[in-house]
């Protein structure tokens, strides 16, 4: 299958042109937070260890760095061993001389590089600084290990998601770091605005993954204090509206509905041929179709399961109904809404020919974001960046040798 093709445009205008941002993190939320500024063309500096690069790197599929190409298009690489002082001294005058840093140590670590808030902010008053952690920079649970995993099983995320009969369920995907790092671009965008209007007041981001993710699932805490009762897990149910389910069809494809509003109800009774349940005291709102959720469901299991996927969809789509199938991975690239919208694109790879990524999101009709440069190799911007604060290349070069920093490979 062919998708729709969309090559790097390395000169492309974005609205983030002149931010430069320090990337400081590794792996997921903090990668995430910088693609995104990126792709709206904030010059992110990817700091990387010379000889591994991110960790992120190290997550292959069929020996491919997928989650690399991905989280660390548009951004540039400069590898840098911190524990050597000229490397040092070089983060020191990057971080003076942009907008945002992001880093996602463990609450602390930043101080004891030299590199505290304070100190930044003393030479840099400008500056945004995004922390990102497991927990947030205090709290008892701030020194402990944060992975989103840990996150997403304490949040209650977890304890939500699955069947009543069965173990929580974690995200097959780094949920709690994505989140969070939506969260980030935004709140830095926030925090440069207020440089502008504060006349240049820099401030500092704490951006855990633990409160971001809760936001997700925050009405369960009213809830419960109203209620003092912990709600079950609904697998594919809905707690406040019915029907809202996934059914199997006859040729063993699901469908998703979901009717939330009164006027679907009553649309999707008289697609299946039960107008009668419309009138019926025990399915007639919203309410009642709660409490009766089984027989509520009754007739459109029948009904779906009789019939293959496209005759399902044709009766729904003919009557309104919001249903909609559900898809594998796939089929969501074959669908033609998606692939007129180039929500998927083919762009190239220097090693694969091309790989297949996500589009920008979201899109701007003014000032949209753009595909600019593929991942880069470790070290691979590292002359350019540094050479713009008067190290010469053969300085470099002799860094290089004693590790300090990372040149790209011949």
């Amino acid at each position: 299958m062919s998708l729709n093709k969309k090559s790097f445009d390395p000169g492309a205008a974005a609205p983030l042109d002149g931010i430069r941002v320090v990337d400081l993190s590794r792996l997921v939320a903090g990668n995430a937070v910088t693609s995104q500024l990126a792709d709206f063309g904030a010059e992110v500096l990817k700091i990387e260890d010379p000889v591994k690069g991110d960790p992120l790197r190290a997550w292959q599929t069929d020996g491919v760095s997928v989650h690399w190409k991905l989280y660390a298009r548009n951004k540039k690489s400069v590898a840098l061993n911190l524990r050597d002082q000229r490397a040092s001294d070089v983060l020191h005058d990057l971080i003076a001389a942009s907008e945002v840093l992001v880093e996602n140590f463990r609450p602390g670590t930043l101080e004891k590089m030299g590199l505290s808030p304070t100190v930044l902010h003393a030479r840099n008053p400008r500056l945004v600084i995004v922390r990102v952690s497991g927990w947030g920079q205090d709290g008892p649970y701030r020194d402990r290990p944060g992975f989103g995993t840990l996150v997403e099983s304490v949040s209650g995320y977890a304890s939500r998601t699955g069947f009543a009969d069965r173990e929580p369920v974690l995200p097959p995907t780094a949920l709690a770091d994505m989140v969070a790092g939506l969260y980030g671009a935004f709140a830095v965008m926030v925090a440069l605005r207020q440089v502008e209007v504060e006349g240049g007041k820099g401030q500092v981001i704490d951006l855990p993954l633990l409160d971001p993710l809760f936001s997700f699932i925050a009405t369960e805490a009213p809830i419960y204090k109203l209620t003092q009762q912990i709600r079950p897990r609904t697998g594919s149910r809905s707690e406040t509206t019915s029907p809202r389910n996934v059914f199997r069809t006859k040729d063993g494809r699901y469908i998703g509905i979901s009717a939330s509003i009164q006027a679907m109800s009553e649309r999707l009774f008289r697609a299946i041929g039960r107008e009668d349940m419309i009138g019926h005291p025990r399915f007639h709102n919203n309410t009642e179709r709660l409490k009766n959720v089984e027989d509520t469901e009754a007739p459109i299991i029948e009904f779906i399961a009789s019939r293959t996927l496209e005759e399902n969809m044709a009766a729904f789509s003919a009557a309104e109904v919001t249903a909609a199938p559900v898809y594998d991975i796939d089929q969501f690239l074959a669908d033609p809404h998606v692939r007129e919208r180039e929500i998927v694109v083919d762009v190239p790879d220097a090693h694969l020919g091309e790989i297949t990524m996500h589009n920008i999101i979201p899109r701007l009709s003014r000032t949209p974001g753009r595909l600019r440069t593929p991942a880069p190799a470790i070290g691979e911007h590292t002359a350019e960046i540094l050479g713009q604060f008067g190290i010469t290349l053969d300085t470099l070069e002799d860094w290089a040798k004693d590790g300090a920093v990372g040149l790209p490979k011949e």
